[in-house]
């Protein structure tokens, strides 16, 4: 009899841990969409763009993939690991991150992915330097720290 009471009682508590359990995610999941998701909504397209381009070459690696690159001035496959003292899936990982910034272009050529400069996305992050030093030149020049 006292195994039958022990058993009612452990599946009643485990059904409210249940529940319990199943409030305390979809409380932090409601935390996280409204918190975290929406912070780039304040914010133009272009601003948000910009600042993932700019997130990419953040990175060493990154900076001398595009130096690499832009000096080949070609589209090319499997080079790139050549030229760095990184491992493949190191590399690979980069590339990915630079291709989601819009960054570089790749296509696919039988095994291998092919890359690319994005001559525009260049563009646009030259143009946005350019119009900042413009106008930082153009204004009355006050002393600042």
């Amino acid at each position: 009899m006292f195994s039958g009471w022990m058993a009612k009682t452990q599946k009643k508590y485990s059904t409210l841990f249940s529940i319990q359990l199943l409030i305390v995610i979809l409380q932090y999941s409601y935390i996280t969409i409204d918190m975290g998701a929406t912070k780039t909504d304040h914010f133009t397209e272009q601003q948000n763009r910009l600042a993932n381009r700019m997130k990419a070459l953040g990175h060493p690696a990154r900076i001398a993939i595009m130096e690499h690159l832009i000096e080949v001035d070609a589209c090319i496959c499997g080079d790139i690991v050549n030229v760095l003292p990184l491992a493949q899936p190191t590399v690979s990982q980069h590339l990915k991150e630079l291709k989601n910034a819009g960054l570089i272009k790749g296509n696919v050529e039988g095994t291998a992915i092919c890359y690319c400069v994005d001559k525009e996305a260049i563009a646009e992050l030259q143009g946005y330097l350019t119009n900042a030093t413009l106008q930082m030149e153009n204004k009355e020049k006050k002393p600042c720290c």
